[in-house]
This record gives C-alpha cells, sequence and structure tokens, in this order.
C-alpha cells in the first residue's frame, strides 16, 4: 500500500516513484476523475513540467500504477509455477501470493478496479492483454493438475480460474488491514475453497486439513 512522502529522506526518492506513490494515495481516496494534476504533482512536491517529463498524461499514471502490480504478480508467479513441488502445490503457493501481493498493495487494486474502464481504449487493451497472460499461467498449472489426476476434468480450467480472480479482484471492496482477517488467514480461506472445487468427486483430501486452525 502506498506510504507517505512527508519525510524528507523520502524526498531523494527517484521522481517517477514519489509520483506514483501521491498519485495511487489520492486516486484510491478521492477518486481517479476527482484527482487534479495540480493536487498529485503537489503532495509529489514537485512541478507540472517535471511530471510530463515522465508522464505525458494522468492516464499514464494510472495505467502504470496497475501495469507494476501485474508485473510483480507475474513475476513472482512464473518463480512459483516454475519452481519444485506438484502442480497442487504450486497452484496453493500461486494463490496464497496473489492474495497476500494484493493485499499489501491495496490502494492499487482498488484503484485498478475503480478506474480501468476510463483508460484509453489503447491502454485497456494492453491491461487486457498483460492480465490474460497472467491467467494463462494460472490456467496451465490447473491443467498440469488434471493431467496428473489431481483435479476433476469434468470442470472449465478457464471457469476455475476467472471463479478465482472474481473472489480477487473484490478483495478491495471489503478486507481492511484492521480487520480480523489477515494476509495470510485471507489467503489460506481462498486456497481451501478453490482446491477444494478443484478436486475429483470422492476425494476427501482438503487444505488445510481438518481441524487445522485458519
Amino acid at each position: 500500500m502506498a506510504q507517505g512522502t512527508a519525510e524528507v529522506p523520502g524526498r531523494a526518492r527517484p521522481l517517477p516513484e514519489r509520483l506514483l506513490e501521491a498519485a495511487t494515495r489520492l486516486f484510491a481516496g478521492n477518486g481517479y476523475e476527482n484527482t487534479s494534476v495540480q493536487e498529485i504533482v503537489a503532495a509529489a512536491g514537485v512541478t507540472k513540467g517535471a511530471m510530463y517529463h515522465y508522464f505525458a498524461a494522468k492516464d499514464d499514471l494510472l495505467y502504470e500504477i496497475y501495469h507494476r502490480l501485474l508485473a510483480l504478480q507475474t513475476e513472482r508467479l512464473e518463480r512459483i509455477a516454475g519452481g519444485p513441488g506438484t502442480p497442487e502445490e504450486r497452484l496453493r503457493d500461486a494463490v496464497l501470493d496473489v492474495i497476500e501481493t494484493s493485499c499489501a498493495h491495496l490502494d492499487e487494486l482498488t484503484v485498478f478496479f475503480r478506474s480501468m474502464h476510463l483508460l484509453p481504449e489503447d491502454k485497456r487493451r494492453a491491461v487486457r492483454a498483460e492480465r490474460r497472460r497472467y491467467h494463462e499461467r494460472f490456467r496451465a498449472l490447473v491443467e498440469e493438475g488434471r493431467r496428473d489426476g489431481t483435479f476433476r476434468t469434468d470442470a472449465s480450467a478457464d471457469l476455475a480460474v476467472n471463479f478465482l480472480f472474481g473472489a480477487v479482484h473484490q478483495i478491495s471492496t471489503w478486507w481492511h488491514p484492521d480487520g480480523a482477517l489477515g494476509p495470510r488467514d485471507v489467503g489460506r480461506h481462498y486456497v481451501a475453497l478453490f482446491l477444494d472445487g478443484l478436486r475429483r468427486a470422492g476425494d476427501t483430501g482438503v487444505w488445510p486439513p481438518s481441524g487445522a486452525a485458519l
């Protein structure tokens, strides 16, 4: 989640980072449409000229906010998906990771799902393409589990992945850092629900095991 820029040491950070941090905080708090460029540069402690040197328009900031989060999550997913473990174990770790990174970057998630429709068409297409590649990597893990007999084959892998991300994308509407459930708790609940739905009929294996604390 975005942090403040008031402390003097923060002023030494690269200017684009300060602008993105300020924009993220303001877009999440006030809404993209209700935030002016002047408010962004004032919060970042720079001039409009300095901002336009890095970002040609306000919607460039909006695109970059989500692009950076998705790039982070994609990098982590590739590492998990290509690592050791069974397809189920890697899928479990991937779901935990997307929940935890989404909660850690809640402002970015909030901004994107409130404001994606305000991006110009070319940027919307770029975002959709990035998201599609990310979802396809998740789907490949589901397909691995189907091939090795762990997961059921009577339900669409695409449907399963869309189901998962429909739930992930709603986190910004109900989860709060000060709530009863931490990111790891939420992730473990999501993992249990998602993997139970993927397992073959009659498979009694559950994660976490029965009676385990969530």
